[in-house]
């Protein structure tokens, strides 16, 4: 079953597409026809490419791996910091900080240092600096905050990279195309859909066309998370009655019954005769 339907994206304005002008001739396959300037994108492709990035998607959450949001448009902000949020992963709303994922050891020492402020401000290291001081620091923890702060969890490079606007964020698609990182992109009729592994062609400017795609992949995403607890849990389970079979099948041991030792044994020979004389010796006199 279809994660999202015809009408349900013709109602989100997914369909719209940028002027004719403005056109990317690799999205020919993707166009469905041009009105008034405008090209309109074919949604049945669009239905299909998103059941197709949102099976690919979570398969990638059940194995356990990280996908990174990406889309620094104003009218994209709210959403994806939401639905990201919502689903454990990480995300970029402001400035894509150049080199994040080709030079990430670079990006994690900044998210250190922001940590490491927290701690030395709990600790009341700063507690005797000077106001200038203090605020310079605070400022500082400010600006790391807000480019930094929703991928402090990403210890890791990711293993995909979702996009909202690739040509906005070409910068992000090249350095994941460099290290071999799956991109799912959002792409209107302006894009170029080559460099791009997972193509959902539609209006990737309204908020309600990012807002409609974005639900069907993060339920995917969602499904591939709860799968995955629920492996671990049959897999703990299925240990421990392992286990406990185990402990059941192995033999127990009889107990053993004392051996008589070999020096004793003319002792007891000899005690025999002589517990037989005796009653024959008390019936002797009774005969006469």
């Amino acid at each position: 079953m279809s994660r999202t339907n015809f009408d349900q994206l013709l109602q989100a304005g997914c369909h719209f597409g940028h002027l004719k002008r403005k056109w990317n001739p690799a999205m020919a396959p993707y166009i469905y026809t041009e009105r008034n300037g405008i090209h309109i994108i074919d949604l049945h492709k669009t239905v299909a490419k998103i059941d197709e990035a949102a099976d690919a998607l979570k398969q990638i959450a059940k194995s356990g791996k990280k996908i990174l949001f990406v889309a620094t448009k104003k009218q994209t902000k709210e959403v994806i910091a939401e639905k990201a949020a919502s689903v454990g992963m990480p995300y970029v709303i402001e400035r894509w900080p150049g080199g994040m994922l080709t030079n990430f050891p670079t990006i994690r020492k900044a998210v250190k240092k922001m940590t490491n402020i927290d701690r030395l401000m709990q600790d009341g290291t700063y507690a005797n600096l000077s106001k200038r001081e203090l605020l310079q620091i605070t400022r500082q923890r400010a600006k790391l905050e807000k480019n930094l702060g929703s991928i402090a969890d990403l210890t890791r490079l990711p293993s995909a990279l979702f996009v909202v606007d690739v040509l906005k964020e070409q910068i992000a698609v090249r350095e994941a195309n460099r290290l071999g990182i799956p991109v799912f992109g959002i792409v209107d009729t302006n894009s170029d859909p080559n460099n791009i592994d997972f193509v959902i062609p539609a209006n990737d400017d309204a908020k309600d066309s990012v807002e409609v795609i974005l639900n069907a992949c993060c339920a995917a995403i969602a499904e591939g998370i709860e799968e995955r607890k629920v492996e671990k849990a049959d897999e703990k389970a299925a240990d421990a009655q392992a286990e406990g079979d185990a402990e059941e099948a192995k033999p127990k041991r009889a107990a053993r019954k004392p051996r008589a030792k070999a020096a004793d044994a003319p002792k007891a020979e000899e005690a025999a005769p002589a517990e037989e004389a005796a009653p024959a010796a008390e019936e002797a006199p009774a005969a006469e």
